[in-house]
């Protein structure tokens, strides 16, 4: 499946993407995914994601991963000239997400006290990992910070064993959905009010708010929540069960309905047994229970194993490895692996848009941006002549400094 140029429900609205890593950029694909122009803003170094991970022709894989339908530019915000030009294109923007922290941020005028200067109806939102104020503010942290405060860590992994971090950035997913809803409800009252407004998103308040049942548990009972490794603390049978050919397979039984499709599936009298006949006993009991199915599971190779249950309609899946999950057919159906044509790597897949609007959907029109691709086009859309265009360029983009490498922040 190849990438598409539907404009998508957010065409017209502009958002700068001043920010480094995932979170912030994360949170600006996402509304290039539904149509808005999206301009990345990078120092002469580029953003630090450009700098780490796994290397194709130059292009780093961090950053290649979530930084798909923006145009990129390169501005030295510390010059009087990458000043002006910012300040030219702050007027044109509805939206701008920056990660920032101070001073760097009033150093740079990127605060939204400034920004409001250039465009007074902004929707500008700030990105922090502990929060813009508080007794933590103005700490660094990343996804694996968040993690140990929150709590994630320490309800990961086996009962026993060592503690062990969750290895997909899901803290940064989850702030880049939190970052974009809230700029779409902002979008939202400025259409009935003319006024912008300023948002703060940060990892700490997503991951509490993901937290919402282990916490729930605690702030109701006073009981904290133990490490469970594949079990659930609610229900039984909920684990990983190994397949006659080694491979895993994911089982889990939260109702009765489900528990008795599954004794179906496999011909067994479990539901008739005295001791697996309420959710309750079953978890009274999830050892013995556990140890019943994985026998029946190591009976029957992977592929036979999970037809029968999904036929009898059970909650089952296979244990993927990431290759297994590109080549996925239902993945594939959902285009979220989509092809899209990069400036020097050429036809390339990424990652889709992971939310379909069935009337105005959104695309991946245009492939992450080599570094400052797009500054000599963007400019002149600005109004910006061919030769004011190059004699701004050596001071605005920071090429006389580049080989400094000084960056935002």
């Amino acid at each position: 499946m190849s990438a598409s140029n539907a404009p998508g429900p957010l065409a017209g609205i502009r958002v700068l993407d001043i920010a480094t890593f995932l979170a912030g950029p994360y949170a600006a694909t996402l509304l290039g995914d539904l149509g808005a122009d999206v301009i990345k803003i990078e120092s002469p170094a580029g953003d630090e994601s450009r700098h780490l991970g796994p290397e194709r022709g130059g292009e780093r894989a961090p950053f290649v991963a979530v930084n798909r339908n923006k145009r990129g530019v390169v501005l030295d915000l510390e010059t009087g000239a990458g000043q002006a030009v910012f300040a030219r294109l702050a007027k044109t923007a509805d939206v701008l997400i920056t990660n920032v922290r101070e001073p760097a941020l009033s150093r740079l005028g990127l605060g939204y006290e400034a920004v409001c200067e250039h465009r007074p109806d902004v929707i500008w939102a700030g990105v922090t990992a502990f929060g813009p104020d508080g007794p933590y503010a103005g700490r660094p942290g990343i996804d694996f910070l968040a993690q140990g405060l929150a709590g994630l860590i320490s309800l990961n992994g086996d009962p026993g064993g060592p503690l062990v971090r969750v290895s997909v950035p899901i803290v940064d997913v989850m702030t880049s959905l939190l970052v974009c809803a809230g700029v779409l409800a902002a979008l939202h009252e400025r259409s009935v009010s003319g006024l912008g407004q300023r948002i703060d998103a940060c990892l700490l308040d997503s991951l509490v708010h993901a937290q919402a049942t282990g916490l729930g548990d605690l702030l109701l009972t006073g009981e904290p929540t133990p490490r469970s490794g594949n079990r659930s603390r609610y229900f039984a049978p909920s684990g990983i069960y190994e397949c006659a050919d080694g491979q895993p397979v994911c089982i889990t039984c939260p109702t009765e309905k489900f528990f008795r499709n599954l004794c179906r599936a496999l011909d067994a009298g479990w539901a008739a047994d005295p001791r697996f006949q309420t959710i309750e006993l079953r978890l009274q009991h999830q050892d013995e229970l556990d140890q019943a199915l994985a026998e029946r599971c190591r009976a029957l190779p992977r592929e036979e194993l999970l037809a029968r249950l999904v036929d009898a309609d059970v909650l089952a899946a296979p244990v993927n490895e990431l290759a297994d999950v590109a080549g996925d057919p239902q993945v594939r159906h959902n285009e979220m692996i989509v092809t899209t044509g990069h400036a020097t790597l050429g036809p390339m897949e990424v990652t889709g848009v992971p939310v379909h609007l069935r009337r105005t959907p959104g695309s991946v029109r245009l492939a992450p941006p080599t570094l400052g691709q797009h500054t000599q086009e963007v400019l002149a859309e600005l109004g910006y002549a061919a030769d004011e265009i190059a004699k701004l360029l050596p001071e605005a983009t920071g090429l006389a400094r580049a080989k400094e490498g000084g960056r935002h922040g």
